[in-house]
């Protein structure tokens, strides 16, 4: 794939075209261990796209596109500050930010803040945030160049806003690029059960949980999956088509624990049912695991 020809947030890219999220792994090795243990895992559940609208409620990940000139604030990370890239970082203010689940006053679930800073092109992402009487608080954030490669920018064992220590942004279904017909990178993921482990281009392996009876068949972090190429497509259109060909071309990434084969997209209030209710009929067991080097931890 030739260099410019890639992923892009705003007018920023979402990293290099060669990037690890933009490169197509169509016709990458599969790796029938890890195949067989995820279908052992998940059994007959299937796709789910967690993004979308339902009456006046619209879930996703927000992505808060910010100017160059946007003015920086302290950030307090209050449970991984060794782990976190140091503030400030230009989020926007309590009454104009977009957070994932809710307001920044009032959140529910991750509450990811994600903001592009457009002309710069750095990504800022952060967990757990809210706003509080002193300012910003998040768990935990990262910042990253998206004119460099995206391998290598956190250390070894460090997290991000994601438990896999990945960037979240670039692995979000966006609206334009949906509508679009082309989507050009690989999607975050989730499942309920991952291992003490990780594998490139994962940093860091998550806290297994309650899920001990099934770690044999728990994948490590990074894992990639592969919509397998035999799978029929002549039922989807549109959208839903874009993101199904971008799983098979580009396949998806475990990035954080969660619920069984979960895909994130942008909290958009245009999307409409067809974009995403037709991806809910394929079925976990058409996916295939591809080789996924040594595992790290």
């Amino acid at each position: 794939m030739a260099p410019g020809t890639g992923a892009s947030l705003g007018s920023c890219p979402a990293f290099p075209a060669d990037d690890v999220w933009n490169r197509d792994i169509s016709a990458a090795a599969v790796s029938s261990e890890w195949t067989a243990h995820l279908r052992t895992l998940v059994g007959a559940k299937k796709l789910h796209p967690d993004y979308g609208n339902s009456g006046s409620e619209h879930y996703g990940i927000p992505i808060n596109r910010v100017p160059s000139t946007q003015p920086k604030l302290p950030v307090k990370f209050d449970d991984y500050p060794e782990e976190s890239d140091p503030g400030p970082y230009p989020f926007p203010s309590q009454d104009q930010a977009r957070i994932e689940g809710g307001t920044p006053a009032a959140c529910d679930g991750d509450c990811h803040l994600i903001a592009v800073q457009e002309g710069a092109c750095r990504l800022y992402e952060g967990y757990a945030c809210s706003y509080q009487n002193d300012g910003w608080h998040c768990s935990n954030g990262a910042a990253w160049d998206l004119t460099k490669k995206s391998e290598g920018q956190r250390r070894a064992g460090f997290t991000s806003a994601d438990a896999a220590g990945l960037p979240i942004a670039p692995g979000l279904v966006r609206y334009d690029e949906a509508k679009s017909g082309e989507i050009k990178h690989a999607i975050r993921f989730t499942l309920h059960c991952t291992r003490n482990n990780y594998v490139d281009p994962a940093s860091h392996a998550a806290v297994p949980g309650s899920c001990s009876a099934q770690l044999a068949d728990a994948p490590p972090m990074g894992l990639r999956v592969r919509l397998k190429a035999s799978y029929d497509l002549a039922k989807l259109s549109g959208a839903a088509k874009a993101v199904a060909v971008a799983m098979q071309r580009y396949g998806m990434i475990l990035a954080d624990n969660g619920s069984d084969f979960y895909f994130q997209g942008e909290d958009d209030s245009r999307w409409m049912e067809a974009d995403v209710e037709p991806l809910k009929t394929i079925p976990a067991d058409a996916f295939e695991a591809l080789e996924p080097g040594m595992l790290k931890r």
